[in-house]
């Protein structure tokens, strides 16, 4: 069914959270399948924790029914809208982790560096408070949360190049500026490998025949990380957790609330990126007047969300990317145009059902992928 009578969301005070947090015997929490959504949720499941109150974490698919009998005396939802909830943080205009970590303070525990990892895959900036709190440091090189660099930008999700999605095409790469034998041990690298690194990962991102002018900016989000969290930079924590969340969301979960897990969500966040890659290389695109398509192959598990994401920043020339697949479909503009609207008039007309924000939008249809793409487009 369609989900255009869904309630918009409505923004609760960091002070607000806490304050239900507080008056709560059992707290609820339900977070968005995203990494921002994931760690905010990590940040006040560890605060709670922290003063001995018991809750339920759980992460919730973009066109899933969240609903779920419990005794919760409080619900919080995180990055996604619930009228029904005690307090909601939804994804703009601050970072879901940001004000997790607000209200987290007023508890007397947050997690800075968690907060700051899931700001750094949110649709919106942390702000220079969080990045002080966390106490971390940029350093030269590129964002991946393995050592091993054949894998680290193989797999990672915060930019699409031509080397994506191989591990033996980045070998290559990484030959051809003298840093083979920095390919599986990265943390041996100085800063001045670190920055010829970066400069081979920009240019060949820029300059791929595919890439767009908006490649060279998004880019930027991948290089000079914050050194620093479980994963070796803050930005390569934030890509596996917004990879745990959309792939494995029990997984994820764990790993936000500090257990060991770290196997498990590398091997989700390899999949995650590996699946998001190849759904890019193999699909057949089309342009249209403000709308970039991107149609994928039927090969199982796509992140449909991610790949709406890289097609956005790496590959449209428009302001709109949008990818189908059988079923399935996910779009994100470059501006807050309202996505989740016109997603939502579209499955309005074809059967279905959609969610998401101004700039990011998923559905599931129940139609082919032309007529799913004619009903987007004049939604849009």
């Amino acid at each position: 069914m369609s989900t255009a009578d869904r309630p918009r969301e409505k923004a609760s005070a960091a002070s607000d959270v806490a304050a239900v947090c507080r008056d709560a015997g059992f707290v609820r929490l339900v977070a968005a399948a995203d990494g921002d959504s994931l760690a905010a949720t990590g940040v006040l499941a560890r605060a709670l924790a922290a003063t001995d109150r018991p809750f339920q974490a759980s992460v919730v698919a973009p066109t899933a029914d969240p609903e779920r009998a419990t005794e919760a005396d409080a619900t919080i939802t995180l990055g996604r809208a619930d009228a029904a909830a005690d307090a909601s943080i939804p994804s703009a205009p601050d970072p879901v982790s940001e004000v997790a970590f607000r209200a987290a303070e007023e508890l007397g525990h947050a997690d800075a560096v968690l907060a700051l990892a899931g700001a750094s895959v949110a649709p919106t900036t942390p702000s220079a408070t969080l990045r002080e709190a966390a106490g971390v440091e940029r350093r030269p090189g590129v964002a991946t949360p393995t050592s091993n660099l054949s894998e680290g930008l193989a797999f990672g999700t915060r930019l699409h190049a031509p080397f994506s999605g191989d591990p033996e095409t980045v070998r290559a790469a990484l030959a051809d500026c003298n840093l083979m034998l920095a390919a599986e041990d990265a943390d041996a690298m100085d800063d001045d490998d670190r920055r010829r690194l970066a400069s081979m990962v920009a240019l060949r991102t820029v300059g791929d025949a595919d890439a767009t002018e908006r490649a060279a900016e998004s880019v930027e989000d991948a290089l000079r990380p914050h050194a620093g969290g479980p994963f070796g930079t803050v930005e390569g924590y934030g890509d596996v957790l917004d990879a745990a969340a959309r792939e494995a969301p029990g997984t994820g979960v764990a790993l936000a609330l500090g257990h060991d897990s770290r196997d498990a969500a590398l091997s989700a966040w390899q999949t995650h990126g590996e699946r998001a890659h190849e759904a890019i290389t193999s699909a057949t695109t089309g342009r249209y007047d403000g709308l970039f398509v991107a149609r994928g192959e039927s090969q199982g598990d796509v992140p449909v969300g991610t790949v709406a994401r890289l097609l956005r920043d790496f590959r449209s020339p428009e302001p709109v990317a949008l990818f189908v697949t059988d079923g399935l479909a996910a779009a994100a503009a470059v501006e807050d145009r309202d996505l989740a609207a016109s997603m939502e008039a579209a499955v309005a007309s074809t059967g279905g059902r959609a969610a998401g924000t101004g700039r990011r939008a998923q559905a599931s249809f129940e139609t082919d992928t032309a007529a799913f793409i004619e009903a987007f487009r004049g939604a849009l």
